[in-house]
């Protein structure tokens, strides 16, 4: 296993590492405009020549931009634009159909979940009952995969075990707080929430002067790591569904901090001061690509496993396997989040 890959590498050099994982191959990406790492994370896999590249977003003049681009450095890749708005199950039920309707696509190689909303300042509930953050980063990704699994375990049949792999985006901020099976639409404070697996690290966010305590209820830091902790709790999940029956490999990554539009919805003075406290902690930015090379390193190195039971490798930071919170890999957790995710959609995946 490369030991060499870290903060700086940048998306392209692994995928160049990696030639063959790539080549011949259909991948999607969820989340691509031209100002964010799913476009990074889309461009070092074009590089190496995949058969089929679908890149998801909800905006089609952005992904058309955004293909006329990589086309101008890399024409021999079939690009697919897929229409979708993540926080939709209807659109997510749209885009699914059409991807199954694709007769010329038929297998999905490699799907990054990559896609995401960060620091919904107000309480916002879906029509369908969920939490507007939980609902886009992690309920219309659970969907959407499920949906087209189909595509994903025909091309697992094909192909070596573990190499067909789906990739949730998580972040720095399952470090906050569980998923908060007790209240999920935020309705308690803080102090009603079980301890340690839904109780948020409320010393953690008054060290960067966020206005929390134990009677805060809704508060986006708190949403948006419940997410993300969602994230990584979904690929265990997949992984305990997927792996031993059809050789199918998920992992949670961190990409780390970049300065995209993710954090367009915070409050501009939370933001500064969130910026600030993080940059004296000795925050380093990364730029697009570098953002992209964790993604790209666990959708394509070879050499990856199966996590241990103990969760280690469910989660990666840097391009390299970094611990996480025992409520972000505990299998029972992933297990539950799967019947709630379930019951948000109305939808049974049993696989």
């Amino acid at each position: 296993m490369p030991t060499d890959f870290g903060a700086e590498t940048e998306g392209l050099a692994v995928a160049a590492a990696f030639p063959s994982s790539i080549k011949g191959r259909t991948i999607l990406v969820t989340g691509v405009n031209r100002k964010g790492i799913g476009y990074s994370t889309a461009e070092s896999f074009a590089s190496q020549s995949p058969q089929t590249l679908i890149l998801a977003g909800r905006s089609t003049e952005k992904l058309r931009e955004c293909i006329n681009d990589l086309k101008s450095a890399y024409p021999d890749v079939d690009y697919r634009a897929l229409k979708v708005d993540l926080s939709s199950q209807d659109s997510v039920r749209a885009a699914a159909k059409e991807v199954l309707a694709w007769q010329d696509v038929p297998t999905i190689n490699i799907q990054v979940n990559n896609a995401g909303v960060m620091n919904i300042m107000d309480r916002t509930i879906t029509t369908e009952g969920i939490e507007l953050t939980m609902a886009t980063n992690h309920v219309g990704h659970f969907l959407l995969t499920n949906l087209i699994l189909p595509k994903i375990i025909a091309a697992a049949k094909s192909s070596p075990k573990g190499s067909v792999r789906i990739i949730n985006l998580a972040s720095a901020g399952i470090a906050v707080t569980g998923v908060r099976f007790s209240d999920l639409t935020y309705e308690k404070p803080a102090s009603e929430m079980p301890k340690p697996d839904e109780y948020p690290n409320i010393p953690m966010m008054q060290m960067f002067e966020l206005p929390v305590d134990d009677s805060t209820t809704y508060f986006p830091t708190i949403s948006y790591g419940a997410s993300k902790t969602a994230a990584v709790l979904f690929s265990v999940g997949l992984n305990d569904k997927l792996y031993e029956k059809y050789g199918i490999l998920s992992l949670g990554v961190n990409p780390g901090e970049i300065k995209t539009e993710l954090a367009r919805n915070t409050e501009p003075t939370m933001l500064e001061g969130m910026l600030k406290k993080a940059e004296a902690f000795g925050l380093k930015w990364k730029t697009q690509q570098q953002g992209a090379s964790t993604s790209v390193r666990t959708a394509v190195d070879d050499t990856l496993g199966l996590p241990a039971e103990d969760g280690t490798g469910a989660f990666w930071t840097d391009c390299q396997v970094k611990p996480a919170p025992s409520y972000a890999t505990k299998k029972e957790l992933a297990r539950k989040l799967w019947e709630v995710s379930e019951g948000w959609t109305g939808e049974k995946f049993a696989w």
